[in-house]
């Protein structure tokens, strides 16, 4: 690992005179590309200094205890030893974590679709409550939520949602949350205060650029219509509202909430980019399943993942056994324990495949 480490650290330094060198200053591509390269670098660049600097100090701290000392500067080059020995070992597994395979799309924005399953209008109802929980966790995170496609219910709820969030680790953070999320509740169309279990999934995809997926025009078909509010009353008199189908796949991605039929058709080529790239992303997941079952997973959509009990306020994330008992704070945004808890369960994972 140190010899990795220190590939990394001489490829940090060229790096360095790159962005110094005039002509990638005034090549913008190279500029993007050298400073993105030398980002993604950083954490375990400086971590290796620290760690170098440690070692340096531990050995000159291990070399006093072969000069004549008197009692106390004996005792004080011990305890230093201790601490040194102890930053080592702490750097030594934090280093371990940093050089793990990375997912190339941990950086990337996401598209999140969430839609109400089982359950009707209370199925529908949850979907606004996760929703909501993303955007003010992301919020949170100072990302930028961005509405692309909505289908709501009578009730305010909604059939279906989708929504892109744009800010640096933004995938690496929600990679996680695909799956069904259930809750149990007393839905508000209850009259008889019974506790109803329901259900709606979650996708997170992604986002594809450009030349990641390449979309030619005589691939898709472009229809317009009219957009459509609750109950499917018509909010717009014009044919703005845009759906695509990517005629060899059969995907299909629609926009309807900006009032540009440009706008939307755009956004929905944005969709529609993604949801291709993550058929290509599960056709390849499914090639090596028999020997990826993660505990964690990352992708199966009908896979039951959490539990949101009311009555209990108890949150359950079935796939690393953890419970929390503040329902209330966590679909307000807080969900930094569950991605963390989350993220550590991966990385013990692929320490367990390193071995």
């Amino acid at each position: 690992m140190l010899d990795r480490l220190q590939a990394l650290a001489d490829r940090y330094d060229k790096l360095s005179e790159l962005l110094c060198d005039p002509d990638v200053a005034n090549d913008s591509a190279k500029l993007r590309e050298y400073s993105k390269e030398q980002s993604d670098l950083q954490e375990a660049y400086d971590a290796y200094k620290e760690y170098k600097n440690v070692c340096d100090e531990l050995e000159a701290a291990k070399a006093m205890q072969n000069e004549k000392l008197d009692d106390e500067m004996r005792e004080m080059v011990k305890l230093e030893i201790d601490e040194l020995s102890g930053r080592k070992e702490a750097l030594e597994a934090r280093l371990t974590v940093l050089m793990l395979p990375k997912d190339p799309n941990d950086d990337k924005n996401v598209i999140v679709e969430i839609r109400g399953a089982a359950g009707g209008d209370e199925a529908a109802l949850f979907a606004g409550d996760l929703y909501r929980m993303y955007t003010r966790y992301a919020d949170g995170q100072g990302w930028k939520v961005e509405v692309l496609d909505t289908n709501v219910n009578d009730l305010g709820g909604f059939k279906e949602v989708v929504f892109m969030i744009s800010g640096k680790g933004a995938y690496s953070r929600l990679k996680y949350e695909s799956g069904a999320h259930r809750v149990q509740r007393i839905p508000v169309t209850e009259s008889g205060g019974r506790i109803h279990t329901s259900t709606s999934t979650v996708a997170v995809i992604p986002e594809a650029e450009e030349v990641e997926i390449e979309i030619k025009e005589s691939d898709i078909r472009v229809d317009t219509f009219c957009s459509s509010g609750a109950g499917g009353q018509s909010v717009n008199t014009t044919k703005s509202a845009v759906r695509v189908t990517h005629v060899p796949t059969g995907i299909v991605a629609t926009c309807q909430d900006g009032k540009s039929q440009n706008s939307n058709k755009e956004k929905a080529l944005q969709v529609l980019r993604a949801r291709i790239y993550d058929k290509f992303l599960q056709e390849e997941q499914a090639k090596y399943a028999d020997e990826r079952k993660s505990k964690v997973g990352t992708g199966d959509r009908s896979e039951r993942i959490r539990t949101y009990n009311f009555p209990q306020s108890r949150v359950t994330d079935h796939r690393i056994g953890l419970t929390l008992h503040r329902l209330d704070s966590v679909l307000n945004g807080d969900l930094a324990e569950i991605i963390g808890s989350l993220t550590v369960a991966a990385q013990a994972e692929l320490l367990e495949k390193a071995e």
